[in-house]
């Protein structure tokens, strides 16, 4: 366990994956497992516990033994909602967590040490809220959230329409930090049948190494 702040997860499963024909992303097998099951791998180590952001029928996970956490909002506004529906959940369920870790349920080789790294950008920062990087791209969905701007968050939801974790990211102080992207990029992310292809031969390489 890392010795960070408690941290909750969220795994972001609540998009509609039109490029993979409407399918559950989380669901698809890389390597002999789920894209769910190698994110939940990556961060149960990490964190005080691990939760699904899913909407629709909940028992299609009932599997993993996650708890599932659906939007608030109508309409499926985005990532951004499912990022809400964590903090919420964090503040009833666990109010001893100060920040909840979202992460898309595509992203399977993300870093071991990616807690303890961005909870550091925030330290070092003294900047409530940290995203990850890799080469020139910030990945504004791995981010790690004070659960005390949850309010906020809904306001500009709600009441401002605000859809894009870049746009609200931008309204608050918040840092970045870095990965490599060889020998694998930890945040490649699955969004083609093209991708998953492409992640099988870096699966194999990754064991490999």
């Amino acid at each position: 366990m890392s010795l960070s702040p408690p941290t909750l997860a969220v795994i972001l499963a609540g998009g509609l994956s039109r490029r993979m024909g409407g399918n559950d992303k989380a669901l698809l097998f890389l390597a002999g497992r789920t894209l769910l099951e190698h994110a939940t791998e990556r961060l149960a180590p990490q964190c005080v516990g691990v939760i699904l952001s899913a909407n629709g029928d909940p028992s299609r996970f009932k599997g993993m033994q996650l708890p599932v956490v659906a939007d608030s909002l109508a309409d499926h506004p985005g990532p951004l909602a499912g990022i809400l529906a964590a903090l919420d959940w964090a503040a009833t369920h666990r109010p001893d967590i100060a920040a909840v870790l979202s992460v898309p349920a595509d992203t399977p080789f993300m870093p071991k040490d990616l807690v303890k790294r961005l909870h550091e950008a925030c330290r070092e920062s003294r900047k409530p809220i940290a995203c990850a990087a890799s080469g020139s791209q910030t990945h504004f969905a791995v981010g790690l959230w004070p659960v005390s701007l949850r309010h906020d968050l809904r306001h500009s939801l709600v009441e401002n329409g605000v859809r894009s974790i870049r746009d609200w990211i931008s309204r608050h102080d918040h840092a970045e930090t870095s990965w490599p992207v060889a020998p694998i990029d930890p945040f490649f992310n699955i969004n083609t049948p093209e991708d998953l292809a492409h992640a099988e031969t870096l699966a194999h390489q990754e064991v490999a190494e």
